[in-house]
């Protein structure tokens, strides 16, 4: 069996034509239609028939990350636009006390136009709750606690002039929603509500988790009636989601590191269902598998600490451990007690790829990928095979919409 580090990502492409992307999302999300694919029978319903095929009693996991306006435009005195795009938080690096910081802060940013902007301070007057208040942006040398990330990325700190005023309210002022590259748009007032799930909470993403697009009130209202137990955890999905695979064998692609956030509940709605659940997104995905290696970790060594429990890209391959979940799941409910906690947070940088044995998910909830990206990689190794391609030939000659405001998939391998 070829090895996942030398999978070509050339093998994943498909035609995707410009009009089959989804530009806007439907008026009625879970109007959208639901390709459903069990035990390679392929068939399709609408979104809001999800609820009735899903097993009675059965566990879904889903992420309550809320996207943030992380978009920022400064104009210099010459006239050049400088976008500033905010990824990670630097200082403070906890997602929380970020958004209740007053006067300053630092962020992991993307600068666009970087080459018109040299040293020299950046200010935009903006208005909050009915006050003035100056906003400025200026770049920071990286130092030893603070290390600037990989992939062109600076160090921004940013000041603003009223005390009382929070950074989640200076995002909220001036900042701008990110939508994805591909929509080939700029982002209107509709995008603020439309690219939210309606069961986001946790802000801190630069792009939705879009599987959880569909839902609405009356979908989860009938999910709760069939005794479906849900569980949210936490991935604040980051800029790297759209970086394209651009080396020819997966080996060269780095995966993006992603902050995790799973409460206790989590793991023991888990363990009640036997360690197994429906996913909704990949996100969620990425994060429950992820939990099964955390949970070795900490079975090998009980004292790690939360930095020494993130999951590397290729760790799933270094070594075969036996399926049963349940042992990493009390592993970690131990870790928790120890360090008398009721989350873990810590991050993922795992790359699911044909090769890879799910240990955790049994059933996706997932939107239709782009062609030669990660998220195809990851789908196929749920479906097993070349039956990812079964499933996109499918939707494009029945007319699904594809991508972030496109239709969706439930897959049961």
């Amino acid at each position: 069996m070829i090895s996942p580090k030398d999978i070509r990502i050339a093998d994943f492409a498909y035609d995707l034509p410009d009009e089959r992307i989804a530009k806007y999302p439907l008026e009625q999300r879970d109007s959208s239609k639901l390709l459903v694919y069990d035990h390679g029978h392929i068939c399709h319903h609408h979104f809001r028939d999800l609820p009735s095929l899903l097993p009675q009693g059965s566990l879904m996991v889903m992420n309550n990350t809320r996207v943030i306006q992380a978009r920022l435009h400064f104009r210099k005195e010459s006239g050049a636009l400088i976008e500033v795009f905010c990824l990670e938080p630097a200082s403070p690096r906890d997602y929380a006390l970020m958004f209740q910081q007053t006067g300053c802060c630092v962020w992991h940013c993307l600068v666009g136009n970087s080459k018109k902007w040299k040293t020299d301070a950046l200010r935009r007057t903006i208005v909050v709750d009915g006050q003035e208040v100056v906003l400025s942006a200026e770049r920071l040398q990286p130092s030893p606690d603070m290390p600037s990330p990989t992939g062109g990325e600076s160090l921004i700190r940013f000041s603003w002039s009223q005390s009382a005023v929070n950074w989640a309210q200076v995002l909220d002022a001036c900042g701008e929603l990110p939508i994805p590259p591909y929509l080939n748009r700029k982002t209107e007032d509709s995008d603020l509500q439309t690219y939210q799930t309606v069961y986001s909470k946790v802000k801190g993403s630069v792009a939705a988790p879009t599987a959880g697009l569909h839902f609405t009130p009356a979908v989860l209202e009938a999910i709760d009636s069939r005794g479906i137990e849900r569980a949210e955890l936490t991935l604040h999905v980051g800029a790297g989601t759209f970086k394209p695979v651009k080396s020819e064998r997966i080996e060269g692609h780095e995966m993006h590191s992603e902050w995790i956030y799973v409460p206790r509940s989590v793991v023991e709605a888990l363990l009640r269902h036997n360690g197994e659940c429906t996913a909704v997104g990949t996100t969620s995905v990425r994060t429950l598998e992820s939990l099964f290696y955390i949970g070795q970790k900490i079975i090998s060594n009980p004292d790690a600490t939360e930095e020494q429990l993130k999951v590397g890209q290729w760790e799933p391959y270094e070594q075969t451990f036996e399926d049963d979940a349940m042992a990493p799941l009390r592993a970690i409910l131990g870790w928790m007690d120890r360090h008398q906690v009721n989350a873990l947070h810590t991050s993922t940088q795992i790359i699911i790829a044909p090769g890879y044995h799910y240990h955790i998910v049994r059933r996706m909830v997932t939107n239709f990928h782009q062609p030669q990206s990660t998220l195809l990689l990851l789908v196929s190794a749920f479906v097993g095979g070349e039956r990812w391609k079964d499933i996109y030939r499918y939707a494009l000659d029945n007319d699904f919409r594809f991508l972030s405001y496109g239709d969706s998939s439930l897959l049961i391998p």
